[in-house]
């Protein structure tokens, strides 16, 4: 790979990119001085992938997907999922109907296009692992019949720190089932001041229009698919899973499942780009979201910065 450059061109945008656009700006006035976070976003439903917003209350996880659905025009939902919480309560259940003298079923609150679990770890593990296999399986069963659900199908699970009180981790098998994590942390200095002047009334979800809608949405994942990966760019990968495989400081590294998972994001970071290809600059944009919550470390050094030293250190094609 040594003395190899990997060069892209900037395509033509179709209308699906250029809605997304849109769709881009439209956020980037709602949920201010975020615009890697909500880039992150995009690129995790463009690769068809689950997103986990991991901070404190009140830095704006809960308006940021519903900013999201809003402009995407997608139906939306949201669950608090509180310790009570069952599994019938998020999927649905089978009730008996003595005029028709059979069962039937009514649909939980997950049968939406993007659902908002809301602290999720605030819940049983039970109730989690529902959610998670409806997450990857992309279909509820119950009473021996399986209903698909929405197509396309998101979900948005937020989480509070784990020295919050009333807080059960998700395991790291679990976690895994999201294709990204992102944090929002505080805002900065001047999108504080904005936020400040207007009392909080600056522009809100219920402003934003829909600039898309399903069909046109599965149709931008349909291009991301189109999207080129050189035999360079795929050695790249392979390099930064086993960094992470060998890496004394951590537990386990990345598997294949996440490497698979890297590749869909980084294909769906370059479209973003309005490129044609997949360059390293695309994996290293969104390597640190996929990679921060399925890489244990085996110590007390933060996995932000071994993922620092990470991309650092892997050679680029």
């Amino acid at each position: 790979m040594a003395g190899m450059t990997l060069t892209s061109t900037p395509t033509q945008p179709t209308p699906a990119m250029q809605a997304l656009h849109r769709s881009l700006e439209q956020l980037d006035r709602v949920i201010l001085g975020k615009p890697g976070q909500l880039r992150l976003s995009l690129a995790c439903f463009l690769a068809r992938g689950h997103l986990l917003i991991e901070d404190q209350p009140g830095v704006g996880k809960t308006t940021l997907a519903g900013a999201l659905a809003r402009t995407l025009g997608l139906g939306f939902g949201r669950v608090q999922f509180t310790s009570d919480l069952l599994p019938a309560d998020l999927l649905g259940v089978s009730i008996w109907d003595s005029e028709r003298r059979e069962f039937r079923y009514h649909e939980g609150p997950i049968f939406t296009s993007v659902l908002l679990a809301d602290e999720i770890n605030r819940a049983t593990p039970k109730t989690q692992g529902a959610l998670l296999e409806a997450m990857e399986e992309r279909q509820v069963s119950e009473g021996g019949v399986s209903r698909e659900l929405p197509h396309p199908f998101f979900v948005i699970a937020t989480q509070n720190p784990a020295a919050f009180v009333g807080t059960s981790p998700l395991p790291e098998a679990q976690l895994d089932r999201f294709l990204m994590s992102v944090t929002l942390g505080y805002p900065d200095t001047r999108a504080e001041r904005e936020l400040l002047e207007t009392g909080g009334r600056g522009q809100s979800v219920r402003d934003l229009s829909a600039v898309m809608d399903a069909p046109t949405l599965l149709q931008a994942q349909a291009e991301v698919d189109g999207i080129y990966v050189s035999a360079p760019l795929l050695d790249y990968l392979q390099l930064l899973a086993a960094a992470t495989r060998h890496h004394t400081d951590l537990e386990a590294g990345l598997s294949p499942r996440a490497l698979l998972a890297l590749l869909g994001a980084s294909k769906a970071w370059a479209y973003l780009q309005e490129r044609t290809m997949v360059l390293p600059e695309d994996v290293q944009a969104v390597f640190p979201a996929l990679a921060r919550h399925r890489l244990p470390p085996a110590g007390p050094r933060p996995v932000e910065d071994i993922i620092t030293e990470l991309l650092r250190e892997t050679p680029l094609p």
